[in-house]
C-alpha cells in the first residue's frame, strides 16, 4: 500500500496522542531530503521523521537511530532558529490528502511570540517539506527548492511567496454522509470509480473497500462504506504488515483483500519503521556505493575475460608433450628428411612405430626443424607452469571481487567507508592525497546474541571479518561461514555451543551472504583452531578443515530477534 490520504489520517491522529503539546529540544537533517525532529512530550523524547525522498516519503516517529552530518544543511539550520525550542501546538491533515501541517509556537529576538508553520507534503517524487510564514504568507525555506522554471504553478524557495499545493476537488470521506455508488463493470473499473471521487483513496484502500462491499452482501454499500471509514475515524486501527513471497505491503487496518503472512504492530509508525528501515538504508547504501558496485562488477568482468582465455590457453599447452614426440622422431630419422619438404611422414616409436605426419617448414634444414619442435615444447611448458599459477590467482580474485559485491549487498553506510579504505589499500581505488583526513570509526563487528544468551559476533566486511577471526576470536571459539559462497564470518563465543546457538548463528551467516535470498543455505562451521590465513591472502580469505555443515533458511524475523535479545546477567 501507498503512504495515501487514509493512512496520513491514521498517522495525524497518532502523532495527536503522542507529541502534541512537546517542545522541540532538537532539529536534524541526517539526510538531504529527511529531517528528524526531537520531541520532548510526556516526559519522554520522541523522533519525528518527515522524509521527503522521492520514493519513500512519509511522516513518523521513530526509533531507528541517524547519524547526522557534521555540518547541517542550511534547511536545518534555519528550522534551528526558527523551531527549536518552540512548542509543538497543533497538528492538521488537509482535508485527506497527504498533507500535514504542525503549527509550533515560539518567541522571536525580541520576545514577542511566534508561530511557525512546518507543512510535510507527501507526493512522491513532488514530496517537500516547507517552513511557512502564514501571517506573511511567505515561505522561509524548504527541503527541496523548486524553482519557477520547474514549476510554473509555484515557487518554493526562501522568500517567495507560499502558494499550498494544488487542491483536490475530490470527496473527503470523512465528510460525506451520501450514498454509495460504484460504477463500472471490472474490478479495475469499480477501483478507479471510488479513487476518482473519494479524496486520499489508495488503490489498495479502494479494493478493500471493494472487497468488503462484495463480501457483505447482507449490508447495503454505504453501510459497508461508513462502517470501513469509521474504523479510521475511531482509530480502530490493526497496523499490518503482509508478505507474500518478495512482495511486502503495509496497511493501517488488515486489509482481508491483500494475500500474504501477516503481522501485526501497536503503532502505525512501528509498523513503517519496520517497513522502510531497509529499504530506505539500501537506498542510501546504494547511492553511496554505487561507483564501487560499478568498478567492482567491471573488474570482475575484466578477470572473467581473463580466466577464459587462461583456461583456453592452458588447454591448448597440452599439446607440448605432441611437439617434443614429433621433434625427437624427426631427430631420429633426420637422414630420412630433405630439406625443401613441406611434410613428412616417419614411423612413431612413441607409438608402436604407427605412421605420424610431421609438418616442416621448407625454408629451413631438418636439424632447424627439429629444433623448432623442440623450442615450440620448451615455450609450452613453461607456459603450462605459468597459467597453471595465474589461474587460481584469478579465480581467487573473482571470488574476492563477489565477496566485496556481496558485502555491499548487507553494508551499512558505516561499512561503505570501511570497504573504500579496503580497495584504496588493495590497490582498486587511488589513495587519497593531501587535505584532512577523515577520521576513521572503529566500527567493529555486530553483536547478537542467541536464545541462551551466548554472544554471537558478524562481521560486516573484510576488515572486520579479518579483525574478528585472526585476532578477536578465542581459538576455542566456533566459527561458521556459508560453504562456498560469499559472506560474513560468524564466531560464536563459547567452546561448547547448543546445537539451537549453532543454528542460530548458522542463520546469521546465510543471512548476511550472497544467499541471503534462497530457501536452503549450506553453512559450515569449526573451530576457530582450524581456520587459518594464507601468507599474502586477500582481506577475508582464510581456510579451514574438520568442518560441518548444516543447512538452514535465512529468516529476517529470527536475525531482528537475534539482535534484540539481551544477555542474562
Amino acid at each position: 500500500m501507498s503512504y495515501d490520504g487514509l493512512f496520513t489520517h491514521a498517522m495525524v491522529n497518532e502523532l495527536k496522542e503522542k507529541i502534541l503539546g512537546g517542545r522541540v529540544s532538537k532539529v536534524h537533517q541526517p539526510y538531504n531530503n529527511e529531517l528528524v525532529l526531537r520531541i520532548r512530550a510526556n516526559r519522554k523524547n520522541h523522533h519525528l521523521l518527515l522524509s521527503a525522498h522521492p520514493q519513500y516519503a512519509r511522516v513518523q516517529l521513530t526509533d531507528i537511530s541517524y547519524e547526522n552530518p557534521q555540518q547541517a544543511p542550511q534547511f536545518c539550520m534555519v528550522l534551528r532558529k526558527y523551531i527549536e525550542n518552540s512548542t509543538l501546538i497543533d497538528i492538521q491533515q488537509v482535508e485527506n490528502d497527504r498533507i500535514i501541517e504542525f503549527t509550533f509556537t515560539g518567541r522571536d529576538e525580541l520576545g514577542d511570540e511566534q508561530h511557525y508553520h512546518l507543512i510535510a507534503e507527501i507526493m512522491g517524487r513532488h514530496s517537500n517539506v516547507l517552513l511557512v510564514n502564514k501571517e506573511e504568507m511567505k515561505l522561509h525555506e524548504a527541503i527541496r527548492h523548486i524553482p519557477p522554471s520547474l514549476n510554473s504553478y509555484r515557487t518554493l524557495l526562501p522568500g517567495a511567496e507560499y502558494r499550498s499545493a494544488p487542491a483536490q476537488n475530490n470527496v473527503n470521506p470523512f465528510d460525506y454522509t451520501g450514498e454509495i455508488n460504484i460504477e463500472g463493470e471490472t474490478e479495475k473499473d469499480r477501483t478507479q470509480s471510488i479513487q476518482s471521487y473519494f479524496q486520499g483513496f489508495g488503490r489498495d484502500s479502494a479494493k478493500e473497500v471493494l472487497y468488503q462491499i462484495d463480501k457483505q452482501t447482507d449490508k447495503s454499500a454505504t453501510e459497508v462504506f461508513q462502517s470501513f471509514i469509521n474504523r479510521y475515524r475511531d482509530n480502530e486501527l490493526e497496523p499490518s504488515l503482509t508478505t507474500n513471497g518478495n512482495l511486502t505491503g503495509f496497511t493501517p487496518l488488515d486489509y482481508e483483500s491483500i494475500d500474504g503472512e501477516k503481522e501485526t504492530f501497536d503503532t502505525v509508525s512501528a509498523l513503517l519503521d519496520e517497513f522502510y528501515e531497509n529499504k530506505a538504508e539500501r537506498d542510501r547504501v546504494h547511492q553511496q556505493s554505487n561507483d564501487l558496485s560499478q568498478l567492482l562488477n567491471n573488474e570482475r568482468k575484466k578477470n572473467v575475460n581473463k580466466l577464459k582465455k587462461l583456461q583456453k590457453d592452458y588447454n591448448e599447452t597440452d599439446r607440448a608433450d605432441e611437439y617434443r614426440v614429433k621433434g625427437e622422431v624427426l631427430t631420429a630419422f633426420m637422414h630420412l628428411v630433405e630439406q625443401g619438404q613441406k611434410k613428412v611422414e616417419l614411423e612413431n616409436f612413441y607409438n608402436e612405430n604407427q605412421p605420424i605426419t610431421v609438418d616442416l617448414d621448407p625454408q629451413k634444414s631438418p636439424a632447424a626443424n627439429a629444433q623448432w619442435y623442440f623450442s615450440r615444447y620448451q615455450k609450452m611448458k613453461n607456459r603450462k607452469m605459468h597459467l597453471a599459477d595465474q589461474i587460481p590467482q584469478t579465480n581467487q580474485e573473482i571470488n574476492y571481487l563477489d565477496s566485496i559485491l556481496a558485502q555491499l549487498e548487507i553494508a551499512s553506510s558505516d561499512d561503505i567507508d570501511e570497504i573504500r579504505d579496503e580497495l584504496r589499500d588493495e590497490g582498486y581505488l587511488k589513495k587519497q592525497r593531501g587535505g584532512k583526513k577523515k577520521k576513521k570509526k572503529n566500527v567493529g563487528p555486530e553483536k547478537y546474541y542467541a536464545s541462551d544468551g551466548t554472544l554471537i559476533y558478524v562481521g560486516k566486511n573484510n576488515n572486520q571479518n579479518d579483525q574478528l577471526t585472526m585476532k578477536t576470536a578465542h581459538k576455542t571459539d566456533w566459527w561458521l561461514h556459508t560453504k562456498d559462497i560469499p559472506g560474513s564470518h560468524v564466531v560464536i563465543r563459547s567452546d561448547d555451543p547448543s546445537e539451537e546457538t549453532i543454528e542460530e548463528a548458522a542463520i546469521l551467516a546465510a543471512y548476511f551472504s550472497k544467499y541471503r535470498m534462497s530457501s536452503s543455505v549450506p553453512v559450515d562451521y569449526t573451530q576457530i583452531k582450524h581456520v587459518n590465513k594464507p601468507n599474502g591472502a586477500k582481506p577475508g580469505y582464510v581456510i579451514y578443515d574438520n568442518q560441518n555443515t548444516v543447512f538452514v533458511t535465512p529468516d529476517k524475523k529470527r536475525v531482528k530477534q537475534l539482535k534484540e535479545n539481551k544477555p542474562e546477567q
